[in-house]
């Protein structure tokens, strides 16, 4: 809506906004969806009972329905996909506070927001709400939001947070929520306060394995309560499987989806498949998107013995020059330098997820630099800047170590 007036809409002030109707809708895709995912488990034979399961021995599962009543189930194959639940942070106050299964639930749109952590959950719900136009704080404990991924895109992404109003703590952590007349009072382990009408704890989330009855049947869990895996997805129980969250590998729907169909294909279609996590894609959606595939420049001189030869790319984009928001396009790619494969590529503006998608194939299918060159653009495009990019930005000697602290 800003934006528009520079391309000729002479819009009026008063814009409303109906927060309830947009949760009325949301809800009521979910309930779509989960009847379509509940008439395709039907239509292939599947018999789903509602309940909380746990384990009673290898091959015997019991099911706590919803009006209390218990069933036990036996198989000779148990698949885990729990999942993961998020968590609330251990202060002083924090049954003030919510997590993201709430947020998008609440009465009312929140004016101002307190947001705690640096992950994908937090930047996303920093970038709606206040795209919605709520005063956004956002609090994490290092230099930088999004840890894991590359360094000089994790700057672009905190440049462009503040660029669109979110105030960025970095280093910083809370230490007490407490209510008040005006709100709740958030105090932080640098002395300051700040009054919001709501703070979402977003620090991450815990495999969903605590009330399975795991250990009691030999399933083994990591310190975290993840289910130990091996590369087939096998746990410790020779008959009984995880996919998904719950084993904390790559925590991506996708990548949850890929890890059922190899344990199908292993278990039942006969041809022992192990999942591939080479060079997955994956997006944050804050705004604009930041979207990789492949190794970062960090990983690539951990994981490589050659000179890396790092491209990158900085522009407006032409529907940014025509508005005026100051907001670049980063774009990056990481080379090898001895065989020429592209080892990675990054990418922060509008529509990356879209765009690095089709990098992904490339990538996956071996893709070298000079290919990348001798591929024709389509013009006028953010993406053809990938196939554009000639001149070397920086040669990274082979075991150079990179500022790792941020």
């Amino acid at each position: 809506l800003q934006d528009s007036r520079n391309f000729g809409w002479e819009l009026s002030d008063e814009i409303g906004f109906n927060w309830k109707k947009l949760l009325h809708n949301k809800t009521q895709e979910i309930i779509r969806l989960n009847g379509i995912y509940k008439r395709l488990l039907s239509n292939a034979g599947v018999t789903m009972f509602e309940g909380e399961g746990k384990l009673i021995d290898a091959h015997l599962v019991e099911v706590t329905q919803p009006d209390g009543t218990a069933k036990q189930y036996s198989a000779k194959h148990i698949l885990i996909a729990t999942g993961s639940r998020a968590q609330l942070v251990n202060i002083p106050g924090k049954e003030l506070a919510i997590t993201s299964d709430e947020a998008l639930s609440l009465d009312e749109l929140p004016k101002r927001a307190v947001i705690l952590g640096g992950g994908y959950i937090a930047v996303e719900f920093a970038s709606i709400w206040r795209g919605m136009g709520a005063e956004v704080d956002l609090f994490y404990r290092k230099e930088l939001p999004l840890r894991g991924f590359d360094d000089e895109m994790r700057a672009v992404v905190a440049k462009n947070l503040e660029g669109r109003g979110i105030r960025l703590h970095p280093g910083t952590n809370l230490s007490e929520l407490r209510q008040s007349g005006d709100g709740i009072r958030v105090l932080t382990d640098h002395g300051d306060q700040i009054t919001t009408d709501v703070v979402l704890f977003a620090t991450g989330r815990l495999p969903n394995t605590k009330r399975l009855n795991l250990q009691a049947v030999g399933v083994e869990v990591d310190k975290t309560g993840a289910v130990k895996v091996d590369e087939y997805s096998r746990t410790t129980v020779p008959n009984i499987w995880a996919v998904g969250d719950v084993t904390n590998r790559i925590n991506l729907t996708p990548v949850a989806l890929m890890e059922g169909t190899c344990f199908s294909k292993t278990v039942f279609g006969g041809q022992p498949t192990k999942p591939d996590y080479i060079n997955v894609p994956c997006a944050v959606f804050c705004i604009p998107p930041l979207s990789v595939v492949g190794l970062n420049e960090q990983q690539a001189l951990e994981q490589t013995k050659s000179d890396i030869l790092v491209y990158t790319s900085s522009f407006n984009p032409m529907k940014n020059t025509i508005s005026g928001r100051q907001e670049k396009t980063t774009m990056k790619l990481v080379v090898d330098a001895e065989t020429d494969e592209v080892l990675g590529a990054s990418m922060c503006g509008p529509d990356a997820p879209e765009i690095m998608q089709g990098i992904a194939v490339a990538l996956k299918c071996g893709a070298t630099k000079a290919q990348f060159d001798s591929t024709v653009g389509i013009h006028p495009s953010a993406a053809e800047e990938f196939v554009t990019m000639r001149s070397i930005t920086r040669c990274v000697a082979a075991g150079t170590k990179l500022k790792t602290n941020l």
